[in-house]
């Protein structure tokens, strides 16, 4: 269907591999679960055009109403001044919206305006930052059926723990306290009003009562962080975990080092944990050096900065959230009913 609003570019008329399609598919029709009767607001850059017209093909097909905006068409990047304002207006007509953007340094702002509308009018919403070709036709072809049963299983052991431990052979050995008045959440790839979710989805997270320990990251370093410095296997960033903050960061790529400690330490609570979590995408069999998929990688990974507080229940905010991601995990997770081992060296052991 035609849009009734859009940015200079067409995004029917952008070209785009045909193996996109399957990935753009299990977006619009899986995960989203888009209607006929709906409206759907699409937001991509300049980089992310061709997937944004694969998926924009999908929404044509179930013949719903879409808007598109191509961000560098509205304002100058990286978005300092928030996310522009005919984008978030028409969000509050949507049902449904997909944010496919490489994003920029000092750019979160302007995510979490986009954000406040999606919470706030309990919308659909498909969050596919940094989504890249390869992401498109290796995370997106998921069966995120197959990943939201897994993901309920555990969503159900880690309500009824009281802290997870983990371990991992490069040296991470980790406690959180789970704080029973924060809720865990499942973002499997299928989205509900209830919460937004990352696509590629696989994960259940919470926000940590108490972290302490040592991370070792050998996977990735979250936002723009990512693109620049890859896959840390062969120069991993140990992290050091008092009472839910970093303590020390060491890595013998200095630069690395100088810049996660510059992130962490951008206001008061950006070196506190906000986030864990458990990978539960069973569709992702290695990390790629993309954090949008590679979060999801079986295994666990945290955040330090804001804890989503509108989902988790967490009283307090941060302006900055970074995900670090680590390999080959040995989880357990420990109630009164005693202590279950759910992952042995990166396996589930669990079964959906």
């Amino acid at each position: 269907m035609t849009e009734v609003l859009k940015t200079a570019t067409d995004l029917r008329s952008v070209a785009f591999p045909e193996e996109f399609l399957e990935g753009a598919r299990n977006a619009v029709v899986t995960c989203l679960r888009i209607q006929s009767n709906e409206k759907v607001t699409v937001i991509a850059d300049e980089s992310t055009l061709t997937i944004a017209a694969a998926i924009v093909a999908e929404l044509e097909k179930i013949g719903c109403v879409w808007n598109s905006f191509v961000l560098e068409e509205l304002a100058e990047r990286p978005l300092k001044n928030g996310m522009p304002q005919e984008v978030l207006a028409d969000m509050e007509t949507s049902q449904v919206s997909i944010f496919a953007v490489q994003v920029q340094p000092n750019e979160l702002r302007s995510r979490m305006d986009m954000t406040d509308v999606v919470n706030r009018r309990h919308m659909r919403h498909a969050h596919m930052v940094n989504i890249t070709p390869e992401v498109m036709v290796e995370g997106m072809r998921a069966d995120f059926n197959a990943v939201d049963r897994l993901s309920q299983v555990v969503l159900d052991k880690v309500r009824a723990a009281s802290y997870v431990h983990a371990t991992t052979a490069a040296g991470t050995d980790i406690r959180a306290e789970l704080n029973p008045q924060y809720k865990w959440f499942k973002t499997s790839g299928i989205i509900s009003p209830e919460k937004w979710g990352n696509l590629p989805g696989g994960e259940c997270f919470t926000a940590p009562g108490e972290v302490n320990g040592v991370f070792v990251v050998d996977g990735v370093v979250g936002d723009f962080l990512c693109a620049r410095y890859g896959i840390l296997r062969d120069t991993p960033l140990t992290i050091h975990i008092g009472r839910n903050r970093i303590t020390s960061a060491e890595c013998a790529n200095k630069e690395l080092e100088r810049e996660f400690w510059a992130y962490t330490h951008t206001d008061e609570n950006s070196d506190r944990v906000g986030e864990f979590a458990i990978g539960t995408n069973i569709g992702v069999e290695r990390v790629i050096g993309n954090i949008l998929q590679d979060e999801k990688f079986p295994g666990i990974h945290i955040a330090f900065g804001d804890p989503y507080g509108n989902h988790t229940g967490a009283p307090w905010k941060s302006t900055t959230h970074i995900d670090v991601v680590g390999l080959e995990f040995n989880i357990w997770l420990g109630g009164p009913e005693g202590e279950e081992q759910i992952m042995r060296d990166g396996k589930f052991l669990i079964e959906a």
